[in-house]
């Protein structure tokens, strides 16, 4: 079996590279991509670069050109929900793209002909996230994801995105990786940790809350990783 780690940005893999130790540097497609050999399977890590563009291009590498089979994806996010609070980890049950806009022609926000608003994670991969954060002793959060090219630090823009998708988080990648892995039928895992709250401050705080935020959801997902390889 050969797992793909994905992360936007470099400090979203830094914890990830460090607990695998030992690994190979391949560039390919403009990105720099690391393997390993962990606990008898392959792995495949990468950070895309921010965005839904990126990251597509990324997931669309790692499957096809490296040949993962299961794709998990660690990072951060804002909130949405009142529920989550800084450092809390939410698991994705469904993502969409809010930012995608074809309403002139009488559809519904995040659609694009022939696909759907949503698109669903893998529900084996959630059941075992449930098993992991008991037996690490933390609370997860399924919810919808929310993605978008954009860096949401408005709390109406926060609160439209909320309401119209009844999404619980937001960020600028998952939706797009979503969208490559249903295609090419690899189920997926999105964890996200959240390190602000999307609002008025949320340029603020995200650099303070990036890196523990980061941590927090890479531990949780090489938790993930052990379990899948046993």
């Amino acid at each position: 079996m050969k797992l793909a780690i994905m992360g936007a940005m470099p400090e979203e893999i830094a914890p990830i590279l460090q607990r695998i130790g030992t690994y190979t540097t391949s560039e390919y497609a403009g990105n720099k991509y690391y393997e390993a050999s962990y606990k008898d399977v392959d792995l495949v890590i990468a950070y895309s670069k921010i965005g839904k563009v990126f990251s597509t291009l990324t997931a669309t590498t790692m499957i096809e050109h490296f040949g993962a089979q299961r794709l998990l994806f660690s990072g951060v996010a804002g909130a949405i929900s009142a529920s989550l609070k800084v450092g809390d980890l939410i698991v994705a049950t469904k993502l969409t793209q809010h930012d995608l806009d074809i309403t002139a022609f009488g559809h519904p926000y995040g659609y694009v002909p022939e696909g759907s608003v949503f698109v669903e994670a893998d529900k084996e991969m959630i059941e075992l996230s449930k098993i992991v954060a008991n037996e690490m002793g933390k609370t997860i959060q399924e919810g919808i994801i929310a993605t978008g090219d954009q860096f949401v630090a408005d709390e109406a823009r926060k609160n439209w995105i909320g309401k119209t998708f009844s999404a619980d988080a937001l960020e600028m990648e998952g939706a797009s990786v979503a969208v490559v892995c249903d295609a090419l039928d690899v189920p997926f895992f999105i964890l996200r940790a959240i390190s602000d709250a999307a609002d008025m401050d949320a340029s603020f705080s995200f650099d303070e809350f990036l890196e523990t935020s980061a941590v927090e959801s890479a531990e949780f997902v090489m938790k993930m990783v052990d379990k899948l390889v046993r």
